[in-house]
């Protein structure tokens, strides 16, 4: 995982999913059936006001086996970059 940088323009998102005003289980959940909806090696934006939603979709991301590739705390809100590795979320 990395912070800033070059990686941002390297790993310009495919999809943006706004969870802003959601809060948990909503932004893991929705989260879950975009990455289900992407392609393997899209990256997935994911945008989200809630506190608990960095560790939910970190602990989700390492779970199922996709890639956390920048994790962004803006003033009001978080930006996650989220990149599909395998083709179903629960690793089969």
């Amino acid at each position: 995982m990395a912070g800033t940088g070059g990686l941002i323009s390297q790993n310009k998102p495919d999809k943006t999913l706004d969870c802003i005003g959601l809060f948990c289980p909503q932004p893991l959940f929705q989260t879950r059936q975009e990455i289900d909806n992407i392609e393997v090696g899209e990256v997935l934006e994911v945008l989200a006001d809630d506190p608990a939603a960095e560790e939910d979709l970190k602990r989700f991301a390492k779970r199922t086996g996709h890639e956390v590739l920048l994790i962004e705390k803006k003033e009001d809100h978080l930006r996650i970059l989220i990149k599909k590795i395998i083709g179903v979320c629960d690793g089969k």
